[in-house]
């Protein structure tokens, strides 16, 4: 399960790229043959579901192995004392497990958030930006103005700026998940 992970980056976006070749990639040829028109080299939206699929299955298994060592951390007591009073399977998740796994859950979203601002090498890998500029994150902009153009002032101030950005929602989305957790 935690396959992905061990992918280094620059592979995920080459193993992607072949995958999804229209002509020859198992996802571009099933998506054609069944009435489909997926080109993810000239279609932005068909670029984009690709980017973000891509993205999706590198790094779920990370979101499920920190939900399963947030669920392996509740006491056996919770749920003993759920069966005792015949709780549901439902109810059991409603109260039990997911108010204790908010922590684990709320980090595993801001991992998620922030390392998705952070994406770089497989979209680059898979789309080099494009079809156009329409995969192009900042990131990928941010490489271009320092290394490309050697901008080095204004990509060092966009950088900044940019994780300044990145830093208050984070800071936003963790005091609202954890507006209530002093009153429990």
């Amino acid at each position: 399960m935690s396959m992905p992970l061990l992918i280094p980056w620059n592979v995920v976006g080459a193993m992607w790229n072949i995958f999804a070749l229209p002509q020859i990639g198992f996802l571009g040829h099933t998506l054609n043959a069944i009435g489909f028109d997926y080109n993810f080299t000239q279609q932005i939206g068909d670029a984009w579901f690709t980017t973000v699929l891509m993205d999706v299955w590198h790094w779920t298994s990370l979101v499920v192995l920190l939900s399963y060592a947030g669920l392996r951390s509740i006491q056996p007591a919770y749920y003993q004392a759920a069966e005792i009073d015949g709780a549901s399977r439902w109810a059991v998740f409603r109260h039990i497990e997911l108010p204790k796994m908010k922590k684990v859950l709320t980090i595993a979203i801001l991992l998620r958030f922030m390392d998705s601002f952070m994406i770089y090498t497989e979209p680059f890998v898979l789309t080099g930006g494009g079809p156009g500029n329409a995969t192009a994150f900042l990131s990928i902009d941010l490489v271009k103005m320092a290394l490309g153009q050697f901008d080095l002032g204004p990509a060092a101030a966009m950088s900044l700026i940019y994780f300044f950005i990145v830093l208050l929602v984070c800071w936003v989305f963790y005091n609202l998940m954890m507006r209530n957790e002093g009153q429990s």
